[in-house]
């Protein structure tokens, strides 16, 4: 099914606009449909409701970067290349209300402790406790602790009701590494693909939806790829949400690879932004290819991906991480993980 991409008109809320709501006691974005979704009258009328992450203030990682004296103190992973560990993150949280604080940036999430669990993949899949998951693989230039916190933002931003995952790789997070950076993404998508493959394979766990930005969404794309080549249609029943944030992938790259998912393909939601200038500069970097996700969205309607075009939504010089930092974009990806698990 092709579905025609929606623009987003609404104005991004601010934190001023955001304190000025509270004062007034009204805070709801205004409604914005998606194409082939509901529009998000529904989802913010859910509002108030707590993320599973609010109440059990952790969340699982899955990671391939070498720990740090036993990952006992800060910084726990570095930015060596290593076999998966997975570990459980205990996150302060910013507030114990109903309403969280930290999903509006009136506040934030830190990390306390980690707590190794071992290096297989069951023991992601054992410590799902049955229920539906989110997987987040961060983009370019994080630390192990800003991908952890950026998945407990993006979880508690979307209100999201089930386990969450940080599918950390081994980034250098300095801005001239975008090399190393990319090449250990490649490096990290066996793993991904095991923590995949497990999770999918385990009776007790729930869907598994996928949230990847950037280059993690090139990293996304290739598990993908080598899961469904391995696991073919039935591992798309399992499979909820794919939303690939400000993609970083070559455009013939990333239509290729659509082409060879099958029905996982139906589930990709692209968010996209043609003014997105770390996207131009990494496509500059690379020969002057252009990036799925500031591509134009007639060409990636194409291949049956659901679009959303966030040009006008950006506010800021780089326009890359709208999909943390832009109330709307949240409700999206909100959306459509609530649209997957209903079908």
């Amino acid at each position: 099914m092709i579905v025609r991409p929606v623009k987003i008109s609404a104005r991004a809320i601010s934190r001023r606009a955001v304190l000025r709501a509270l004062a007034s006691a009204s805070c709801a974005a205004p409604a914005l449909a998606l194409g082939g979704c509901a529009g998000l009258a529904s989802v913010d009328g859910a509002r108030a409701d707590a993320s599973f992450i609010s109440a059990s203030r952790s969340l699982l990682v899955a990671t391939t970067r070498k720990a740090v004296n036993g990952a006992r103190e800060r910084p726990w992973f570095g930015t060596e290349r290593w076999a998966m560990s997975i570990a459980r993150a205990e996150l302060t949280s910013p507030d114990s209300g109903r309403f969280s604080l930290a999903s509006v940036g009136l506040s934030d999430w830190g990390l306390d402790r980690i707590e190794l669990m071992g290096q297989s993949a069951s023991a992601l899949a054992q410590a799902t406790s049955g229920r539906d998951v989110l997987i987040y693989v961060h983009g370019f230039n994080q630390t192990f602790e800003t991908a952890v916190l950026d998945a407990a933002r993006l979880a508690d931003g979307i209100r999201f009701h089930g386990e969450t995952v940080a599918f950390t790789w081994p980034s250098r997070a300095k801005l001239f590494d975008y090399g190393y950076d990319r090449d250990s993404a490649m490096w990290s998508r066996d793993a991904l693909h095991a923590a995949l493959d497990a999770l999918l394979t385990s009776p007790t766990t729930g869907r598994v939806n996928i949230v990847a930005h950037s280059v993690g969404s090139m990293l996304a794309m290739e598990a993908l790829r080598e899961l469904y080549a391995q696991r073919g249609a039935p591992a798309a029943d399992r499979i909820g949400a794919l939303v690939f944030a400000a993609p970083d992938i070559d455009m013939d790259v990333f239509t290729n690879s659509v082409e060879h998912i099958g029905p996982l393909a139906k589930k990709i939601t692209v968010i996209t932004a043609a003014n997105d200038r770390a996207l131009a500069l990494s496509g500059w970097m690379s020969g002057g290819m252009s990036r799925a996700g500031a591509a134009d969205t007639a060409k990636l309607k194409l291949f049956g991906v659901r679009v959303v075009d966030a040009s006008e939504e950006g506010w800021g010089l780089i326009n890359h991480d709208l999909f943390l930092s832009n109330e709307q974009i949240r409700g999206v990806i909100r959306q459509v993980i609530a649209r997957a698990g209903s079908s």
